[in-house]
């Protein structure tokens, strides 16, 4: 069907979401596909049986891995995307993250645009997303932020004394960038459901939240539900995408724009463009440079419970990061990266799928457990990559620069027996933790290795762009939804001022 829409969006989470924000700040009119629906707010939200053993908010689709093995992916499929269950953490790259980087296991590539380019939509994205922080707080951090929008969030008694303690080991333990509504008048209620939960009183700023609502708001913004897009199509020429044909209560249906957006993810916006293949396109779309579905990354995590005599009663722990060794230290000056602290894991958590882990020793553990979340940069390799076969996607995935990792482990758990912490327990999440998946659609200034330019325009299609994490040409070692958001208000500023959008 014709649209009367200047811009469509497919997909609704942190990058479609903001871009839809930043495009109806204009005056441009959107309209937004959103292949879930909105996540309702009930008793399960917080039910750790629910979440973590019944995965009642993980969608029923399954994904096949590198050995054709069949898994239930951690994407989440509603209006906000999986930022409705993400942990609110919106950090910064670090300056040098949009440079060439030296790695043990190789080199991180530069990116098209530098910090600066992106400095003043970080300033915007903050605000936005009602960051708490506290500038110059963290050693790593880039030059000449602008102030937070709200305080950094107070760590309950017993994470000060942790940080304290690892103050007087000589590590610095910074309050952690979080899009939380901490503030006077905002609804956090300080629980131990943050991290990895829905939120039930909408406290975490995520993309429903701060962008979606206030973009409903000025009436400029249409959003569709139950929608899934399956494919592209192309104008004869193959210079337009056309428009997006989707399955709408298992009707199929079609729309076309002036401007179109993938904002899926990075599996899924790259899957839609891979299985719009067709003679003006036979790689794909946006494929002439065979990089769509590439260099797939989603970080090395490991997850680290430290253990101590006394019982840790913090209800909301998630308010502490370490970036120490996010570079390098004098006895491994290679890139390691970021240590920050989890949501505070309960024993039901740690039990979920693990068979001989009986109930009542994952709560004891939980009971006097300090829980971090250890994450290194992967590098971009082209074999690691999302393919769909036979209509069924495909994430090929072998972990790399896992040497930076271990040190990064070892460092961690060190710092942690030298404050007393003796019992420590890292398990290694694996390279189909999809949470911070990028990097299949990647941005660049040479369109023979770059699927889109620098504003995250199609090479091959002028009236196509790919705003979700796809984009990035590497993972660095933070959180990338603040990188996204950052971006997706860049592009729409470009949008509006290049006039592409009245085409």
């Amino acid at each position: 069907m014709p649209s009367t829409t200047d811009v469509l969006i497919v997909g609704s989470g942190i990058g479609g979401a903001t871009l839809a924000y930043g495009l109806v700040q204009h005056g441009v009119r959107v309209t937004m596909l959103e292949r879930g629906f909105s996540l309702p707010r009930e008793s399960q939200n917080w039910d750790v049986k629910a979440v973590f053993h019944d995965k009642r908010y993980v969608p029923q689709e399954e994904w096949m891995d590198k050995d054709g093995q069949r898994f239930r992916p951690g994407n989440y499929y509603y209006v906000g995307g999986s930022s409705k269950l993400f942990g609110g953490t919106m950090m910064r790259f670090r300056e040098r993250d949009f440079e060439a980087l030296e790695h043990a296991g190789g080199v991180s590539p530069a990116w098209p645009i530098r910090y600066s380019d992106l400095a003043p939509y970080y300033d915007r994205a903050e605000q936005m997303y009602q960051v708490h922080g506290r500038n110059g707080a963290d050693p790593t951090a880039p030059d000449g932020m602008a102030p937070y929008p709200y305080p950094e969030m107070d760590n309950e008694p017993f994470i000060q004394a942790v940080a304290d303690a690892l103050k007087n080991v000589g590590v610095t333990a910074f309050p952690m960038p979080a899009a939380i509504q901490n503030h006077p008048g905002g609804a956090c209620i300080h629980c131990k459901t943050c991290d990895g939960f829905p939120c039930k009183v909408h406290a975490k700023c995520d993309a429903e939240v701060s962008a979606i609502q206030p973009a409903l708001a000025t009436g400029l913004l249409t959003l569709k539900t139950g929608c899934v897009v399956d494919t592209l199509t192309l104008s004869p020429d193959g210079c337009l995408v056309q428009s997006a044909r989707y399955r709408e209560g298992g009707v199929a249906k079609e729309i076309s724009a002036p401007i179109i957006v993938l904002a899926g993810s990075a599996v899924n916006s790259a899957a839609i463009l891979l299985r719009s293949a067709c003679p003006q396109a036979p790689k794909g779309i946006a494929n002439s440079s065979d990089v769509v579905g590439r260099h797939y990354m989603a970080h090395n995590n490991t997850a680290l419970m430290s253990m101590g005599w006394k019982q840790n009663p913090t209800m909301f722990q998630k308010t502490l990061s370490i970036n120490d060794y996010y570079f390098g230290d004098k006895a491994y000056p290679y890139p390691m990266g970021n240590v920050q602290l989890l949501g505070k894991l309960q024993g039901g958590m740690l039990t979920a799928g693990q068979k001989y882990v009986p109930a009542f020793v994952g709560s004891l553990m939980a009971q006097h457990s300090v829980d971090w979340w250890v994450m290194s940069e992967d590098l971009p390799d082209p074999q690691n990559r999302v393919t769909v076969e036979d209509d069924q996607i495909k994430v090929s995935y072998t972990a790399n620069n896992l040497e930076a990792h271990q040190q990064l482990v070892k460092r961690a758990v060190g710092m942690m027996k030298d404050i007393g912490f003796q019992w420590n327990v890292a398990k290694f999440m694996g390279g189909l933790s999809v949470s911070h998946q990028c990097g299949t659609v990647r941005f660049g200034n040479d369109p023979r290795t770059a699927a889109l330019d620098s504003f995250c325009r199609s090479y091959d299609h002028r009236n196509l762009f790919v705003v979700d994490a796809s984009f990035m040409p590497s993972s660095a070692a933070v959180n990338p939804a603040l990188t996204i958001a950052a971006q997706a208000l860049r592009v729409a500023d470009h949008i509006a001022s290049s006039g592409l959008h009245a085409a």
